[in-house]
């Protein structure tokens, strides 16, 4: 059963307002007063259960959620061990100095119960809001992937020929990823056939090759994203193994943006990564404009073909 938190004053807070205590110009301030998180209720009423035991009202769940990016906190057990220390996460939560903090658990039981197609639509909520509010043009996007550690030691991975790991991962139940199929990707080579993380078998094992990194093969995703020229709004993102090529991303990525934002994109800018031969003709086809690295000497002589 859904519960809904109902905020009141403790009748014995030693005189302490928590309101009086947190600075006028405190983020969290403005934050609250420009977005309503109890939306999140009726998003996700159904999906709760009419007896029982009543849960964490999902409105402090997602705004739970919402501190862990804001602050970049490092994990959700570190996030509840600091709520009791700051006075401004507590009154952001609407929480009082004697109030019991959640259990950790309640923000991963809560992304299985809402599952992916309600976060979609937390999203696509946030970037209308941001069209609306005139910080998001449209016509123009950056777009760029970054590689996400998954949260398995390297000490998981394990080494064995092609035909163990490939037993091992049906053991494991890969084949129902957390992540779309990796077939339905274009052109998509699976890499390190021979290793396997053991702690998260949908993550594969690759190398992060870009300037500053240790040049390790761990157990890794992948987040592609378009970035809106105007304000640097995030308009489209999706997440992949570690081991798809950012270029294969690039008009799907392009799909989404014009789906989340209502209007036709006019320029598309990106590294070298998406400077490939197939990437160019497409978006010539698509009568888009392109800043993008051609890659690599053989890259530029068959564009000069075409």
């Amino acid at each position: 059963m859904m519960g809904v938190h109902i905020e009141q004053k403790s009748l014995f807070a030693y005189g302490i307002n928590l309101d009086n205590r947190v600075r006028r110009d405190n983020p969290l301030r403005r934050i609250a007063e420009v977005i309503d998180f109890s939306f999140v209720r009726d998003e996700v009423r159904e999906l709760y259960g009419r007896k029982g035991n009543e849960s964490v009202d999902p409105e402090i769940i997602l705004k739970l959620m919402f501190l862990l990016f804001l602050d970049n906190v490092k994990s959700e057990r570190e996030l509840m061990r600091i709520i009791p220390e700051r006075l401004d996460y507590l009154w952001f939560l609407g929480y009082g100095l004697d109030d019991d903090i959640p259990n950790h658990s309640v923000l991963s039981k809560a992304r299985n119960r809402w599952g992916r197609d309600v976060f979609e639509k937390f999203f696509v909520r946030s970037v209308l809001q941001c069209v609306e509010a005139g910080l998001v043009g449209g016509e123009k996007i950056h777009v760029d992937g970054s590689v996400i550690a998954a949260d398995a030691s390297q000490a998981s991975v394990v080494r064995a020929g092609p035909e163990l790991i490939a037993e091992l991962k049906r053991l494991y139940g890969v084949e129902e990823q957390k992540l779309e199929s990796a077939r339905e990707y274009k052109y998509y080579k699976r890499k390190n056939k021979c290793m396997l993380s053991l702690t998260d078998p949908d993550a594969p094992v690759v190398r992060h090759s870009k300037q500053g990194s240790d040049g390790v093969s761990r157990p890794r995703y992948k987040q592609h994203r378009a970035v809106d020229d105007d304000y640097g709004v995030i308009t489209a993102q999706t997440t992949t193994p570690g081991d798809i090529e950012e270029n294969i991303q690039l008009e799907p990525i392009i799909d989404q943006h014009e789906a989340n934002v209502g209007r036709p994109l006019k320029t598309v800018v990106g590294d070298k990564q998406y400077g490939t031969v197939d990437n160019y003709r497409q978006l010539q086809k698509r009568g888009l404009n392109t800043h993008m690295d051609h890659g690599n000497p053989g890259n530029k002589k068959a564009l000069e073909m075409t």
